[in-house]
């Protein structure tokens, strides 16, 4: 098995800021799908922000790519998927009808041709509109994994992915894998028949040490008695209290942690399983403030009136209001 720490992604010099947004998995990914389709296809997609969704909302990338996954299945001879898309690139705009039909073409075939389950896929508008990035994202990720089964270029996460199930596999037993959670998750899927166990892979460019990077990341937490985190080999940590293991990663700026069948960064992890980074407002940003209607004024008590319960349930002349069992005041008064 190849070296986990020269084939990890290259990091930047510093590290990504402490417990950032539960969406900033999203912004990783979105840098890596982008790097993917700029060498496959020469393109010049930016990763942050909202460039890399406005680089694909025409939709001409996205079925430029379906008829390159369909040729590689066709080489190999593969059940699925058999047909290409037809769809228009030239003098296409972005939000116009010609992009959309150029999306919702891309989304009927990774549907019926290849097979995405309908929890990892998106709607037009959510690219067009760019109102759902998370399940734009999600999706291509899916995709990029049914193309690197073919022999396809893998994005490194994708990469990332094929090294720790090779190492599972390779392990004689694995009774405290990494923990699979609700979120992010994809199902498995085999491999088409006769594909390569492992497609062409996408270099490395700066590389940091990994333990380094973790140990700056548990470094932000100052408390006497920080949340464990132990390195059981390279790129895999046993966590907490129990005897859970991990699997993580360094893409570019951003450390990150598989997570059952997805990814997210070690800062978001630690902050939802730490229990001190998660009853501490110390680590994190403070919760948005929701604006509520302000209560009305309350008029001040009136004196209670002849036969009206008076306060402590007492009615007047020393008597005690009658109780019913087993319930509490507030639901005698409702």
């Amino acid at each position: 098995m190849a070296d986990p720490v020269a084939s990890i992604a290259g990091s930047a010099a510093k590290s990504v800021r402490p417990f950032r947004s539960s969406e900033a998995y999203v912004e990783a990914m979105k840098e890596d799908l982008a790097e993917w389709l700029n060498a496959l296809y020469g393109l010049g997609l930016p990763g942050g922000g909202d460039g890399f969704l406005m680089g694909l909302a025409t939709g001409t990338t996205l079925c430029q790519h379906a008829n390159a996954v369909t040729e590689a299945a066709r080489a190999l001879a593969a059940a699925r998927p058999a047909r290409g898309v037809a769809f228009q690139a030239h003098s296409v705009a972005p939000g116009s009808f010609v992009a959309r039909d150029n999306v919702a073409t891309f989304i009927g075939w990774c549907r019926a041709e290849l097979g995405v389950p309908e929890v990892l896929m998106f709607e037009t508008e959510d690219l067009v509109l760019r109102k759902n990035e998370k399940s734009v994202v999600l999706c291509l990720l899916e995709v990029a994994r049914r193309g690197a089964r073919l022999g396809l270029l893998a994005p490194r996460l994708v990469q990332f992915e094929q090294e720790i199930e090779q190492e599972l596999r390779a392990a004689p037993s694995a009774p405290h894998a990494p923990a699979a959670e609700d979120e992010e998750g994809t199902p498995d899927t085999a491999a088409a028949p006769g594909a390569p166990t492992r497609g062409p892979r996408m270099t490395p460019m700066d590389l940091r040490n990994l333990d380094e990077l973790v140990r700056e990341i548990l470094g932000h937490c100052t408390c006497p008695d920080q949340f464990p985190m132990i390195k059981v080999s390279e790129g895999k940590y046993r966590v907490g209290d129990s005897s859970l293991l991990i699997f993580v990663r360094v893409l570019r700026s951003h450390v990150m942690v598989r997570v059952g069948g997805g990814w997210d960064t070690l800062e978001h992890y630690l902050d939802k399983h730490d229990p001190c980074r998660c009853s501490s407002t110390v680590h994190r940003p403070p919760p948005p403030r929701t604006q509520t209607f302000s209560p009305q004024r309350v008029s001040p008590t009136p004196s209670p009136r002849a036969g009206s319960p008076a306060p402590g349930g007492e009615r007047p002349g020393g008597q005690r209001a009658a109780r019913v069992p087993g319930a509490s005041p507030v639901q005698l008064f409702r």
